[in-house]
């Protein structure tokens, strides 16, 4: 903007000094220099205008989203569908919460592991993906559970492996800074008799691996892996001796109990007119969630 009321001026003197040199009287030169200035003084208010209105439609749009992260790798909660689009349950609740409070739903895959720097430096507000708030309660701002989970192993229905004693000598996966790992690392005893405990991104390399034989079994939440055996039509089971019972959650930075204060609301308003229920069985063919009740 200053670059053009620069140029602008720069132009009003040249108009001066050309009329001068053609011999123009004094009175024609302090017109031309007062239409100039007036008009250079027009295009610096427009241009101010036009900044602000810039500003104001910014900081609308900052206030007006909801950004989500999410791990699109963990279905039903979030993932990419079969349209290349991102869905689950915990997508329509947030689409459904920032609806209700006036926003605009972002959906912002992540890695997760690195939910904390994303929370930390503002680029999603929240993390609503079958996030577990057992053992993280001090570290993060949280609504009310909404759902209960558990932490359970999911082998072959030919394994032999019917519980997990059975385990000793296997190969074990689980998500990289998942609550499972954390579940499963508190076993130390039982961690201790695998053949090895492997780390990995996503439950999808788990799966895959899990099919191949290069793993035995995976520790992961029970409501995911209950829809990934439906999914994909496998001879998967899960043993019937859960590792860990927990909650899921929505999270926020610690501290921001504003917007933590808004989406519970939302929430319990979901809970109260039957939303939240009307979702549950788009994704599960029954109401699992626990808010109200």
């Amino acid at each position: 903007m200053k670059k053009k009321i620069a140029g602008l001026l720069v132009a009003a003197v040249m108009v001066t000094s050309a009329l001068v040199g053609c011999g123009t009287n004094t009175a024609e030169t302090e017109a031309a220099e007062t239409n100039a200035a007036v008009e250079a003084n027009t295009v610096e208010d427009n241009a101010v205008a036009e900044g602000t209105e810039a500003a104001e439609v910014i900081i609308e749009s900052g206030d007006g989203v909801l950004v989500v992260g999410f791990d699109q790798d963990f279905p039903p909660m979030g993932f990419v569908g079969a349209s290349g689009e991102f869905e689950g349950f915990d997508l329509d609740l947030a689409a459904e919460v920032a609806n209700r409070l006036g926003k605009e739903v972002q959906y912002q895959p992540i890695a997760w592991d690195a939910k904390d720097m994303e929370l930390e430096s503002g680029n999603i507000d929240c993390v609503w993906n079958g996030f577990t708030i057992n053992g993280r309660e001090d570290k993060y701002t949280w609504t009310d559970a909404y759902m209960n989970n558990s932490q359970v192993f999911v082998v072959k229905g030919d394994s032999g492996i019917t519980t997990p004693a059975d385990l000793a000598g296997k190969v074990v996966e689980v998500q990289m800074d998942s609550s499972g790992e954390a579940a499963i690392e508190a076993a130390t005893e039982l961690v201790a008799s695998f053949q090895t405990l492997t780390k990995v991104a996503d439950y999808n390399t788990a799966f895959m691996d899990l099919e191949s034989g290069a793993a035995d079994a995976i520790v992961m939440d029970d409501i995911v892996a209950s829809y990934q055996i439906e999914q994909r039509d496998a001879n998967f089971v899960i043993l019937e001796e859960a590792l860990a019972p927990e909650e899921y959650g929505v999270g926020f930075k610690l501290g921001n109990e504003e917007l933590r204060d808004q989406v519970q609301a939302a929430l319990e308003e979901m809970a109260a007119d039957g939303t939240m229920a009307e979702i549950s069985n788009k994704w599960f063919a029954k109401d699992i969630t626990i808010i109200g009740k």
